[in-house]
């Protein structure tokens, strides 16, 4: 391209070299019969010369324009399949919404503390009632014996049967104070589970599972707490399910809202302490298209997602920082019925509208 531009101006440069070239001879009075014969040939390169347009510098179609007010990105179908666009048309229906919660994973050191003191006094427990079988049956002889047992062996027998039935008494008192202290501390369901050590909380010691706390924010509430829910894992934030146990003993003191225990699993990269996003299902719904989170690209000081307007054509539209969510996907509710979202390149979407204001910047500069 630069060479075409440059044909023009070396034409030129050659009639100039060829006019002074004559004048010169013919200044030394040798020129005039040479220039009776190059003026044929100035005469032609004079014409093409003139004849000849300059070609206009071959520049990429613009792929961004400014249509009622918005800006429309437009690329061919093999611009489309070079960045991976992916788009698909979804319907106007309603959705699950859900609430946004806030998950803590439990230290679970006070649940096996609990655990191994009620399997110790049980089995304390266990050991009394034998020993005070064994001094009522000693204490039970010695009576019957009658003329044969002193009154000493008769009152020792007695003695130690009385002792080992207040022992058989306190082992007693301590098992029911351990299984009211895992009920106060835990809740009926994971008290009961550790009172009876159930595969539960197995699973739980064993660190195959982890025990979730999940706290709804001030003023959200549920009637029930729904079976299934979700969090996040950080820092990809992929979603884990989560598995209901019992409403929480206690709530959040960061968050002061109505709580719930859940499962869940051990692989699945939340650990003791750890805090986290989580969300719930609501009966309430929403109307709206379903934008899933990845389809969401991030830009000037919004969260937006692409649309098309036509074949090969899209725009952007704002999604509201208070859109539901359902399903890990957001609901937006004011997008027509039918909308063709763009799925997959919205980012590639964005930097070419990005761009684009970059070079009309440029050009009002100049």
């Amino acid at each position: 391209m630069f060479q075409r531009r440059r044909q023009p101006v070396l034409l030129a440069g050659i009639v100039a070299a060829l006019v002074l070239s004559v004048l010169a001879l013919t200044w030394t009075g040798t020129g005039a019969a040479l220039m009776v014969r190059v003026a044929p040939l100035l005469t032609d390169l004079r014409a093409r010369v003139a004849a000849k347009p300059a070609e206009a510098p071959h520049l990429p179609a613009a792929r961004t324009a400014v249509e009622d007010g918005r800006t429309v990105v437009r690329l061919t179908p093999q611009e489309r399949a070079r960045i991976g666009l992916e788009t698909e048309t979804r319907p106007l229906r309603p959705h699950r919404r859900e609430f946004q919660a806030y998950g803590t994973v439990i230290d679970l050191a006070r649940v096996t503390e609990l655990t191994n003191a009620y399997a110790g006094a049980r089995a304390a427990l266990q050991t009394a009632k034998a020993r005070a079988e064994v001094s009522a049956s000693a204490a039970r002889r010695a009576r019957t014996l009658g003329p044969y047992a002193t009154t000493v062996q008769v009152e020792t027998a007695e003695g130690t049967f009385l002792t080992d039935q207040a022992a058989l008494m306190a082992a007693e008192s301590q098992l029911r104070t351990l299984a009211a202290t895992a009920q106060q501390e835990w809740g009926p369901v994971v008290g009961k589970a550790i009172v009876e050590r159930s595969p539960m909380i197995t699973r739980l010691i064993e660190r195959a599972d982890f025990l979730m706390q999940v706290t709804l924010a001030p003023g959200e509430s549920v009637a029930a707490a729904p079976a299934a829910a979700f969090a996040e894992v950080p820092p990809q934030s992929a979603r884990v399910a989560l598995r209901f146990v019992s409403p929480a003993t206690r709530t959040d003191p960061r968050i002061q809202g109505q709580s719930f225990f859940y499962l869940v699993a051990g692989d699945s990269g939340l650990l003791p302490g750890m805090s986290t996003l989580a969300f719930l299902p609501s009966e309430r719904a929403a109307t709206g298209i379903l934008v899933p989170e990845d389809a969401v690209v991030h830009g000037q000081g919004g969260t937006w997602v692409y649309r098309a307007v036509g074949e090969g054509a899209f725009v952007r539209h704002k999604v509201r920082p208070d859109a539901p969510m359902s399903e890990d996907a957001f609901v937006v509710e004011d997008l027509p019925d039918a909308t063709e979202i763009v799925l997959r390149g919205g980012q590639a979407l964005l930097s070419e509208e990005m761009k684009s204001q970059i070079r009309v910047s440029g050009d009002d500069d100049d």
